[in-house]
């Protein structure tokens, strides 16, 4: 009895430590951004704003160059998501459907690609977006991030397009609907909780992605949020206040989408990694 006592409390406490690991600073980051200068630079913690206020919102908000970096950075993640989703659609049916010659490599290199470090080919995506004079431009990021995400995407929706019987797309060929039409009308509504697995972990990658812009992207007009963040500065210099409240304003669109997305993005990427 004490053993299976034991192994039904340590599962839950180790879930419980992990959870406060990872739920405090974020709540930390968002009670600071609401508590008052001298709340947040007193020697005793303040565990809660006594007095909230949003002036450090405020701040936030009004510092330079904030609305083009918040365009910017749903721009490049917006479209580079939606790039890598069509084309992941296609070639996730081409690999589950169809059989041709290099099929099992084109998955290994996308396997490949996946575990490879994309920061170590900063320098070459460098050279080659200097020498297309495309620097300072959205294009380019745009570009690169739809290759970042593309291969996840890919093995992701190749499990959910495997996983729908072929019967089915049989039965609607037979029905009169050329091949085409059967995706449209009978696989891809299969495919929702696929596709929002992969759109969420597009989004959080693009969203807060940092080395690419750095190195590509020395004009303001053409840099997102994360790049903005590092430097945020007021006239007074460090104002930790403002600075957590711009760290918040960056992690709410990610916070509210995990919210609506991730009961369905968790059986995707379960499904999709089991199946096919």
């Amino acid at each position: 009895m004490k053993r299976s006592l034991i192994g039904r409390v340590w599962p839950g406490a180790t879930a419980v430590v992990l959870f406060l690991g990872f739920v405090f600073p974020v709540y930390w980051m968002f009670a600071t951004a609401f508590k008052a200068n001298k709340d947040i630079v007193g020697d005793t913690p303040v565990w809660f704003p006594t007095s909230p206020t949003l002036e450090h919102f405020e701040k936030a908000v009004d510092a330079e160059g904030f609305w083009t970096f918040v365009a910017n950075s749903f721009i490049t993640t917006g479209v580079a998501v939606l790039l890598s989703l069509v084309i992941a659609l296609l070639a996730s049916f081409a690999i589950a459907r169809m059989r041709f010659r290099g099929r099992r490599s084109f998955i290994l290199v996308m396997m490949m690609a996946q575990m490879a470090p994309w920061e170590v080919m900063v320098i070459a995506y460098y050279m080659i977006v200097r020498d297309a004079d495309m620097l300072n431009s959205l294009l380019p990021l745009i570009g690169i991030y739809t290759l970042m995400v593309l291969p996840f995407t890919i093995l992701t929706l190749r499990g959910y397009v495997a996983a729908v019987p072929k019967e089915l797309e049989e039965s609607a060929m037979v029905d009169g609907c050329t091949r085409a039409q059967a995706f449209r009308r009978v696989i891809f509504p299969l495919l929702a909780p696929g596709l929002m697995a992969t759109s969420l972990f597009g989004f959080i990658t693009v969203w807060n992605e940092f080395p690419y812009v750095l190195i590509l992207s020395k004009d303001p007009s053409a840099q997102t949020l994360p790049l903005w963040l590092t430097g945020f500065r007021t006239t007074f210099g460090d104002d930790w206040g403002a600075t957590m409240a711009a760290s918040s304003l960056f992690a709410v669109p990610i916070l509210i989408l995990f919210v609506f997305l991730q009961r369905r993005a968790v059986g995707g990427l379960t499904s999709g990694a089991v199946k096919g």
